[in-house]
């Protein structure tokens, strides 16, 4: 077995630090000593992702990395990022004292040495040439693109010299994410990583799991131009102000009534071509508890769903709720998250995949899932919002399920178990890292000093 690890080691990439040094005082003083700390490995890097979990201050780690290549290149860094968060990181990079700009069409042939931000939707606009810099903020979107996009992200900025990854969850039984992240930043080719870790799960050819013998030197590998951290003490830094509130989480199985399926009971079980069927059925039963809810509480609520109709239901009967939608302009879309966040809603209804990534909803410590689905990183992500450090209260989430999609949450919860492993190998890996670097930072060099010196 060591022969393989050998081998393993062997024909691994060796990482090429392309970034350069700067020391902890260079770095802006509001960042704690951790931040400062992934701050300076990713400058170090050059090409690096950090995936931090929320509420561990990615936005000012992630200016601070542009800030500095700004700096240091005198040349234009870009952020991209998902529609609402591209607000709520210029409201952050102003409070932070950062120089950054939206950037509009006309500015890619008139750019400034300074930070520049756009959401994704804007990909096709975008000169790559004009930035020495690409930081992809919730860049775990590299899995939810269709390949097409996905290709069109490693492509355009393939030749920008320094990149950045910041989210939150790889997914973990998707390791086509990570083989993503590792080709976007230049260190493997995906298909190269898949087949030097991983084998087919069976016989479907679309899943990937680790081999079990390679399991410590793939996480080894990915440490290596990665930072995964739950909490601060993960790589030796202090806890303190960083202990997450009470989660409360509240499964309300809804009973439905008997169909005519031929037997004695309904079906318990769902699958990807029945699901959304059973959704638009059960709408009545699951929505009027999601309403009993939060007519019975006045505080603020976010309300996730899976189908228009769904919000629909729910807007005739909570009057006072908003909905963000997919069909809504970006601008709209955009004043409704970000007004939610300030207050200015009680009740948001919206779809995961238009609010999960990125936005910071401490305000709120209530969330409804009125109409689960299989991923459990949408879950997560979604969760997230609310339940994050900084948050004050405990959180409280409501997973509205029926008699007919059990499976469903059977799902979730094993993935789950799948991701606490991931976090605890990855976490282990840095841990190692640190210590190692750390140690080499401090290590005593024994010298022999010559006889003449001796006899002073």
């Amino acid at each position: 077995m060591e022969d393989y690890y050998k081998i393993l080691e062997s024909k691994a990439q060796q990482r090429i630090e392309s970034g350069f040094s700067v020391e902890m005082d260079e770095l802006n003083q509001a960042l704690f000593a951790f931040q400062k700390y992934c701050v300076k490995k990713a400058l170090k890097a050059g090409r690096f992702a950090l995936f931090e979990d929320c509420g561990l201050g990615k936005t000012i780690q992630q200016l601070e990395w542009c800030n500095q290549i700004v700096k240091k290149e005198e040349a234009p860094v870009l952020i991209l990022a998902p529609l609402a968060v591209t607000g709520q990181t210029i409201y952050e990079a102003t409070k932070f004292g950062y120089d950054i700009t939206r950037l509009d069409n006309s500015d890619n042939y008139n750019l400034y040495n300074k930070i520049y931000i756009t959401n994704y939707e804007q990909m096709d606009n975008i000169d790559a040439c004009q930035f020495i810099g690409i930081a992809l903020d919730e860049s775990s979107i590299l899995k939810n693109f269709e390949g097409k996009m996905r290709n069109k992200i490693i492509d355009k900025f393939r030749d920008v010299r320094y990149k950045s990854c910041w989210t939150a969850t790889p997914s973990p039984n998707d390791p086509m994410e990570l083989g993503n992240h590792a080709e976007f930043l230049g260190v493997m080719k995906r298909n190269e990583m898949l087949s030097m870790y991983f084998v087919h799960d069976g016989g479907d050819t679309s899943k990937w799991r680790l081999k079990g013998h390679a399991e410590r030197n793939f996480w080894q590998w990915v440490s290596s131009w990665a930072i995964m951290i739950e909490k601060p003490s993960d790589i030796g830094f202090s806890d303190d102000g960083y202990i997450l509130p009470e989660l409360d989480i509240i499964e309300k199985v809804i009973e439905t009534k008997k169909r005519d399926n031929g037997m004695l009971f309904n079906d318990v079980a769902v699958n990807a071509t029945n699901f959304n069927l059973e959704l638009r059925t059960t709408i009545p039963e699951r929505l009027n508890k999601v309403v009993e809810i939060i007519n019975n509480s006045n505080e603020n609520f976010i309300i996730w769903i899976k189908q228009d109709k769904e919000g629909n239901y729910l807007r005739k009967l909570i009057p006072d709720a908003i909905e963000v939608k997919g069909s809504d302009r970006p601008d709209i879309k955009e004043f409704r998250l970000l007004g939610f966040a300030n207050n200015d809603f009680s009740v948001l209804i919206t779809k995961p995949k238009i609010a999960q990534f990125g936005l910071n909803y401490q305000n709120c410590h209530n969330q409804i899932f009125a109409s689960l689905d299989f991923s459990f990183e949408s879950l997560y992500q979604a969760i997230r919002r609310s339940y994050r450090y900084g948050q004050r209260n405990k959180v409280t989430m409501y997973l509205i399920t029926t008699d007919t999609m059990q499976n469903v949450i059977q799902s979730i919860k094993r993935k789950q178990e799948q991701f606490n492993r991931m976090q605890r190998a990855m976490v282990e890996s840095m841990k190692l890292n640190y210590k190692q670097t750390v140690k080499k930072q401090h290590e005593v060099i024994k010298i022999q000093l010559p006889e003449f010196l001796k006899a002073i």
